[in-house]
Formats: C-alpha cells, sequence, structure tokens
C-alpha cells in the first residue's frame, strides 16, 4: 500500500517537514483543476508533494486564455512559495489534469459540462507560458495512475478506480495499460444499471450515477421521508451513513439499493475487462466496510465463472488527481 497523503483542504500553501529539510531537489508542478477547487503541488519522484495549495476554482474557465493563466498562475505561487521556504527545486514538467471529456493523447480537453468549455488545446500554451513540457489527463484516470505508482494499485496490472462522490466515474487498467479510448473510456457511472429509474445529468434514465452517487443517496432518502419527518437542513450522505451504522430502516434501505446498483455494475465491469482489483475512491468510500462489506457480498454472490476481484479503499483520497498529475509530468522528463 502506498502511504497516505493528507494534507489539509483550505487555501493556503503548506509544506512537508520532511521534504523542506531537504531543501533541494528536481520536482514536477501537478495541478488538479476540479469543479470547486484547484490542487495542486510540486511533486519529487518519490510522490512526496514538497509544497502543496488547494485554492478556490476561478470562475469563467470557459476559455482557454482563462484557463492558461489559472494554471499559470498556480504553478508561479507553488515556486514562489518553495522559495520562500528555502527550498531549492528545478521544475522539469507540468501535468495537468481536468474533469470531463479529455483526450490525453493528443492534449485536448474536449468537454466540460461544469466548467464549460468545449475542444480546449491546452498544452501548446501552457509549455509556452511555463517554458517546460506540459501533459494533460483526466482527472480519474491521471488518478488512477497514481494509485498504480504510489498507492492501493501497486503491483497490479487489472484494476477499475471509481471516485463516488457527487457523482460516479472510473478509469479501468488492462494488462498495465490505462484506457483512453479518445476520452471516452471508463464511463461507469452512466452504465444504466436500473432501467426506466431516475433522469440522469446526461439526459438517460437509471444510470449508475443517478441511483447510487452520493447526490443520488441524499434524493432517495430524502423522498422517503414523509412532510413531519423530513428535516430543515439537507440530510448528506455522510449523514445517511452514520443511520445506516445506527440502523435506521429508511436509510438502511435507501443504502442498500444503492449497494446493488454499485455491485450490479461492478460485477459488469469485471466481466468485460477481467480486472482483479476494485478501488473505491471519493466521500462515500469514507464509509470504509460499512460501504464494502455488503458490496463485497453483492459482487461474490453475482459471478460465476468470473475472477473474483479484490474490492479495497484506494489510498491516496482526495489527493489521487493531482499526484496523477504529476505522474504524468514525470513520464515527460
Amino acid at each position: 500500500m502506498g502511504e497516505q497523503r493528507t494534507p489539509g483542504h483550505g487555501a493556503g500553501v503548506e509544506a512537508d517537514a520532511t521534504a523542506a529539510a531537504q531543501a533541494a531537489g528536481e520536482a514536477v508542478a501537478a495541478v488538479d483543476v476540479g469543479g470547486t477547487r484547484v490542487k495542486a503541488a510540486l511533486v519529487d519522484r518519490q510522490g512526496r508533494e514538497l509544497v502543496s495549495t488547494t485554492t478556490a476554482t476561478p470562475a469563467d474557465l470557459g476559455a482557454a486564455a482563462a484557463l492558461v493563466e489559472a494554471v499559470t498562475a498556480t504553478v508561479h505561487e507553488l515556486k514562489r512559495a518553495a522559495a520562500e521556504q528555502g527550498l531549492t527545486v528545478t521544475v522539469g514538467a507540468c501535468g495537468v489534469v481536468v474533469p470531463g471529456l479529455v483526450d490525453d493523447t493528443h492534449g485536448v480537453a474536449l468537454y466540460s459540462a461544469n466548467l464549460g468549455w468545449r475542444d480546449l488545446d491546452l498544452v501548446t500554451p501552457l509549455e509556452t507560458a511555463l517554458g517546460v513540457p506540459v501533459g494533460l489527463g483526466h482527472d480519474v484516470r491521471a488518478g488512477l495512475l497514481a494509485e498504480a505508482r504510489w498507492g492501493g494499485a501497486q503491483g497490479s496490472d487489472n484494476v477499475m478506480f471509481v471516485p463516488l462522490g457527487t457523482g460516479i466515474a472510473g478509469a479501468l487498467m488492462v494488462d498495465g495499460q490505462v484506457l483512453q479510448a479518445g476520452g471516452y473510456a471508463g464511463e461507469l457511472g452512466h452504465v444504466v444499471v436500473e432501467p426506466g429509474g431516475p433522469v440522469c445529468g446526461c439526459g438517460a434514465r437509471g444510470c449508475l450515477e443517478a441511483v447510487a452517487s452520493a447526490s443520488a443517496i441524499e434524493r432517495a432518502y430524502a423522498a422517503r421521508l414523509t412532510s413531519e419527518e423530513a428535516p430543515a437542513d439537507r440530510v448528506t450522505a455522510e449523514r445517511i451513513a452514520a443511520l445506516v451504522a445506527r440502523g435506521d430502516p429508511v436509510a438502511t434501505a435507501v443504502w442498500e439499493h444503492a449497494v446493488s446498483a454499485l455491485g450490479r455494475a461492478v460485477v459488469m465491469a469485471v466481466s468485460l475487462t477481467g480486472v482483479e482489483l476494485v478501488l473505491l475512491g471519493g466521500g462515500l468510500a469514507q464509509s470504509g466496510d460499512l460501504l464494502l462489506d455488503p458490496l463485497r457480498r453483492e459482487v461474490a454472490g453475482a459471478l460465476t465463472f468470473q475472477r473474483p476481484p479484490t474490492l479495497a479503499r484506494a489510498a491516496l483520497g482526495d489527493r489521487a488527481g493531482c499526484l496523477g498529475a504529476a505522474c504524468l509530468a514525470w513520464d515527460l522528463t
């Protein structure tokens, strides 16, 4: 297992004390542009974050120039912070990961509904602005790469990485290769697991994301409460998990329904790809065995001839995307 990294989540720059003591070395810049936060770091060859920062995602990133400016400013801030802390760091490359559809091979961010871009060529302008090679990738595929290099998938060649949060994403590694398919591979959240089920944001009905994501669980729980039972504020998936742990029947029914749908999707992926390891990440995975134990039973009960996969929590937490960006950058040096 890789080292669990838990840097703070507030704005500002933090330093790894051990790395700071070394005060020198080669590094890459890694930038993970998310829907709400930009996580960035200078990362050494061992996957250590020498300095890191987490800031709010700027508004209006739909234009290429805006995203290039945001990434460039972030990298300059990391360098400034390293110098302030006495670190002599040579930055040899930069990795950037974004959500949505991404053509990793050609360095184009094809589409992001949440952040408002389409067909952004980012690599060339970023290389001009930063003066170093730049790699662009998809946040979840890069997260899988980081888990394989420094985290919970070390030594495994056939892996599926599934972050479970507001939505559900997926990334696949088969025979040691992360599948891309021009940016379209791994969309586990949009596999239909409940025909005629809830409408998904993509327009289809019964997608896994519409049934088993954190937001779907919250909606399903709220829908089961009477007006007298409904609390004044939103009941989060985290609170629902706590209710499940206490045996609340409504929360348990909603949870079991979501886990069953997730199990069907996992079995489908295992049957199609032969993955031996399924790593669960994102907020829902923080519930640990409350999620994993029933999911393991669901999957084991549905398999016949297939090779049973190991189901486990991902190791790198919410830094997987940022560390995946570092992997992309190191691969350019």
